[in-house]
């Protein structure tokens, strides 16, 4: 199974992670469905709505866990 990084965009984390896009959502990511979303970095999008560095890792963790089920 492919892990989810923080160098993917955010449209494919929502094309091929379904249960992710929910995490994102709850984490305060709601970027997922802005037009940028298709070139936007997962990081990127968490940088600019003020995550730390340890918010973004624990929500990565969060849904590569979301994702194995």
């Amino acid at each position: 199974m492919a892990k989810i990084t923080k160098d993917m965009t955010l449209g494919e984390i929502v094309s091929r992670f379904p249960r992710a896009t929910e995490i994102m959502l709850k984490s305060g990511l709601h970027c997922a469905g802005c037009p940028g979303a298709m070139m936007e970095t997962v990081e990127m999008g968490a940088v600019a709505h003020g995550m730390t560095k340890a918010q973004l890792e624990k929500m990565l963790k969060e849904m590569n866990d979301a994702e194995k089920g």
